[in-house]
């Protein structure tokens, strides 16, 4: 299907492997969102589950989706990209043929939304390292941003297609979704291999966190950890506040931004220094949890737009920071950070809740929010004293004294 140019100044030309590729992170989630999204309404009111139940499913399983990222990355080291991700697109069609067959017999949905989630949590890392792989320094960012510019494209579109027929005509809907995921599997077999050892090469045994780049690890789960507030309690009180309608079209806007301006401000992304980048991320966050707290329609739109441009440059600083430092392959790297996400996730949920549920309690909901901001304000200073210890220790260099990961023209570090 062609090579691709080892020397371009942006994301054009695209061979027509990476075109099918990144059509494919468009339809993926396009097939996940029209049914993942309304899972709880799903469980609760087409399966007859306690709201209490509904809410342990979707806990696992946001944490296997996450944080299973990183078994991901540790699979396509071993066993090449395009073989994981074929494998990670059969456990996912599976998991939707078992939501299929839950209509029949509920106990069944439980087991396949988990399915579901164990197979995005194999694909992600596979395909964020088939994106950049020989794809030099320079075009990394673009490619990356063109990937989550699709990604976010299709969670976007997937809900809006999805919203009036997954109560009234679920059977259809998931069987629909089940022939698109293999017709991406089929596709995804067609792809040339890459990442896969040369036949008869020693593989070394590494933990799981073996290698990991401490500093972007550990600022990616405090982006996710804030970032998961606003992603988490929303609703609830855009709802309050507003309408659920409204709600949908503060999503619209978040996952409209990312799409276009994420692709458009990757480069000026690269080229900022790590701790200006922490800087203007947070400093976004914290003014976007802040502005929600006033409560009106205005201020759910500008804090959801603050928010989003602050992890927009969170988000992609932290993957290409980490890819920089660390000497494991770029798989591997992208399941590290999905680790970190899924741990920040995590402890938003359970945190987050707590201090909702108490402002709730209390009538002022407007506080968990000024809390949220002030977290952004406090907790990112420790991450940088973090990043001068680890430098010391590590005798890391500065970003100004250039790249600590040099690719060849593969895409790996010489002599890995």
């Amino acid at each position: 299907m062609g090579e691709r140019p080892e020397r371009s100044a942006g994301l054009f030309p695209l061979s027509g492997p990476l075109r099918f590729l990144l059509l494919s992170s468009f339809l993926i989630p396009l097939g996940s969102f029209m049914v993942l999204p309304f899972m709880s309404v799903f469980l609760h009111e087409r399966l007859g589950m306690g709201l209490g139940t509904v809410g342990v499913v979707l806990a696992v399983a946001s944490l296997v989706q996450f944080s299973g990222g990183v078994v991901g990355g540790a699979l396509a080291d071993r066993i090449g990209l395009r073989r994981t991700m074929l494998w990670a697109l059969v456990v996912r069609t599976a998991g939707f043929v078992g939501l299929l067959l839950a209509l029949r017999w509920p106990p069944l949905a439980v087991g396949a939304l988990v399915l579901t989630c164990c197979g995005a949590a194999l694909y992600l890392p596979a395909n964020k390292a088939y994106l950049v792989h020989g794809v030099d320094e320079e075009r990394r960012p673009a490619f990356l941003s063109a990937g989550n510019a699709a990604l976010n494209a299709g969670m976007a579109v997937g809900p809006l297609i999805a919203g009036p027929f997954v109560l009234s005509s679920p059977g259809w809907l998931f069987a629909a979704v089940t022939a698109l995921f293999l017709a991406v599997t089929a596709g995804h077999a067609g792809l040339p291999a890459a990442g896969e050892r040369p036949p008869g090469t020693e593989v070394t045994r590494q933990g799981l966190l073996a290698g990991v780049a401490v500093l972007p690890f550990a600022a990616n789960a405090l982006a996710f950890y804030l970032y998961f507030h606003f992603q988490h309690f929303l609703a609830v009180y855009a709802v309050e506040q507003a309408s659920s309608e409204f709600y949908s079209l503060v999503l619209l806007l978040c996952f409209t931004l990312v799409i276009v301006v994420q692709p458009l401000a990757s480069g000026l992304i690269r080229r900022m220094p790590y701790a200006l980048a922490l800087t203007v991320g947070f400093a976004g966050l914290a003014a976007g949890l802040a502005v929600l707290a006033v409560g009106s329609r205005t201020a759910l739109l500008a804090g959801g737009a603050l928010i989003t441009l602050g992890d927009i440059v969170l988000f992609l600083k932290n993957d290409l920071e980490a890819l920089r430092r660390s000497p494991r392959s770029d798989a591997v790297v992208f399941g590290q950070q999905r680790l970190a996400a899924g741990l920040g996730a995590c402890a938003s949920g359970v945190l987050g809740g707590q201090l909702y549920g108490l402002g709730e309690g209390a009538g002022h909901t407007g506080w968990f929010w000024l809390l949220a901001a002030a977290q952004c304000l406090l907790l990112p200073p420790l991450l940088l004293l973090l990043r001068r210890h680890a430098e010391r220790r590590m005798q890391v260099p500065s970003d100004e004294e250039g790249a600590l990961k040099p690719h060849d023209t593969d895409g790996r570090v010489p002599g890995r």
